[in-house]
């Protein structure tokens, strides 16, 4: 019989995302990047405590194939946008950027809408279209403001915004 999970479905440079079942996957964190889980894990449940634009927190786990903590999630389903209508696309890019100004304004900035060129990767894998819309994943880097401080928060905030009008132009241009 072939098992189906646990199954490999992303590998980046600090960590490998793994389905554990139909619904939810692990963020597995080894070596020097077990510290960050406990952040990310925080700042995530945050997030979902504001809205639904973050993939949604569900526990922290142990992975028994590898050993690593386990930070343990929804499961998306990504879209190609391509498929949609710009008229359609509007409306989820609307949407996304009321709920991610909700949670600029309640104290939460994502910082890694847009990867840089020097990191693997395509140019906007943290942000999905799925059929709830648009949702944001890898909070690896964000921020919350009472832990940064307004100087660097309002920083963080200019920089996001600068992504989201080039994400923008790219969402609604292909």
């Amino acid at each position: 019989m072939v098992r189906r999970y646990p199954k490999t479905l992303s590998s980046g440079e600090n960590n490998t995302v793994i389905a554990i079942s139909e619904n939810q996957v692990g963020k597995l964190f080894s070596g020097d990047t077990r510290s960050d889980i406990g952040s990310e894990a925080e700042k995530m449940q945050y997030a979902n405590k504001v809205n639904r634009l973050v993939v949604k927190f569900i526990r922290l786990d142990q992975d028994e194939n590898s050993g690593s903590d386990m930070l343990v999630m929804e499961r998306l389903f990504p879209m190609d946008y391509r498929a949609f209508e710009v008229e359609k696309r509007e409306i989820w890019f609307s949407v996304f950027e009321d709920e991610l100004n909700e949670l600029h304004k309640a104290g939460f900035v994502h910082r890694d809408i847009k990867r840089p060129a020097e990191i693997s990767g395509m140019q906007y894998d943290n942000v999905f279209l799925t059929e709830s819309g648009l949702r944001l994943i890898d909070l690896g880097i964000s921020a919350l403001k009472d832990k940064v401080g307004d100087m660097l928060f309002d920083k963080y905030i200019k920089e996001e915004l600068e992504e989201v009008n080039e994400f923008k132009e790219f969402f609604l241009s292909r």
